[in-house]
């Protein structure tokens, strides 16, 4: 769907650098995380996606054809600050930016209905922004930004100011978006999300990318071989040998269950051929990292936050 070549941006007559030969492939159909502390370049590259801005060099490419004017009714944006009028009805501020997108008063109206329905929202039509809360506001800010059907939508932050029962709304219109074709791109803080959503992902930091891909893989570059294993009915001695050539210092024992962890960089089959002799093997998980802690370590290692 989105491809980025080696995309260079600077500002104040190239004293500061936001983006620096950052290329990315985004599939489509794909939720596409796009990670990275504040102020790395996350903000430049969406708003050089959205023709805000221009890139110094380098290329963007939509479904294979260079960004142009006429890409931007197939894009869906949704900033992390808002951009609703106070003022205006919510009705009124619903055709207006549908208009700008180029829908008929009667496709922008059938698609609110549908979007009102999902979002359990039929009773705020006639009311003003500013007699909403921040959590409702956002649903029609949702709703805004997917009125027209983008092809590419880009949410930044799509659940700040959702209680947990609305940011679960929203994540389950986000996947129906997708399992109808939509591509995303998700830029947000929550890990978490990125966990549950997200196919793939790129970490910037310091206007680079330092790292990208599935998810899964991801998250496995940065496992430590670490195991977490509980043994029932093992024989002491056994155990006591094994823990203490595995170098292992902490251990618990409770009803008959011995539970540890240890480092092992030889075949899981080994490991768990010399678990088998000493008792029963009850649980043993690797533990590969979050994305939170994959997020910290792979900052951590390029440059301070």
């Amino acid at each position: 769907m989105l491809r980025a070549e080696n995309i260079t941006k600077t500002y104040n007559a190239g004293k500061k650098t936001a983006l620096q030969d950052f290329s990315i492939h985004v599939p489509e159909g794909s939720i596409y995380g796009l990670l990275g502390p504040n102020g790395a370049g996350k903000t430049t590259f969406i708003r050089i996606i959205n023709q805000i801005t221009q890139p110094d060099a380098g290329t963007v490419l939509i479904r294979g054809e260079q960004l142009k004017n006429a890409h931007i009714r197939d894009i869906g944006y949704m900033p992390e600050e808002r951009g609703l009028y106070k003022n205006m009805t919510v009705g009124d501020q619903i055709l207006y930016f549908g208009e700008l997108k180029g829908m008929s008063k009667n496709d922008a109206l059938h698609e609110a209905k549908y979007w009102f329905e999902q979002l359990n929202i039929d009773q705020w039509w006639k009311k003003k922004l500013s007699e909403l809360s921040k959590g409702m506001a956002q649903k029609i800010q949702f709703v805004v930004t997917v009125l027209h059907r983008p092809k590419l939508l880009i949410l930044d932050e799509p659940f700040s100011g959702f209680d947990p029962v609305n940011a679960n709304l929203i994540k389950d219109q986000i996947l129906n978006l997708k399992k109808n074709g939509t591509t995303i791109i998700l830029s947000t803080h929550r890990m978490e999300s990125v966990e549950e959503l997200c196919d793939a992902v790129a970490l910037i930091n310091n206007s680079r990318k330092i790292l990208d891909g599935k998810v899964f893989d991801v998250r496995e570059q940065f496992k430590k071989n670490i195991f977490s294993i509980t043994l029932a009915d093992a024989d002491p001695e056994k155990l006591g040998n094994f823990l203490q050539m595995n170098g292992v210092q902490q251990h618990h024992s409770d009803n008959n269950l011995s539970t540890f962890e240890i480092t092992r960089h030889d075949d899981q089959n080994a490991l768990i051929s010399q678990l088998v002799q000493i008792g029963k093997i009850r649980s043993f998980q690797e533990k590969i990292p979050s994305m939170n802690e994959v997020f910290i370590n792979a900052v951590g290692n390029t440059g301070a936050l």
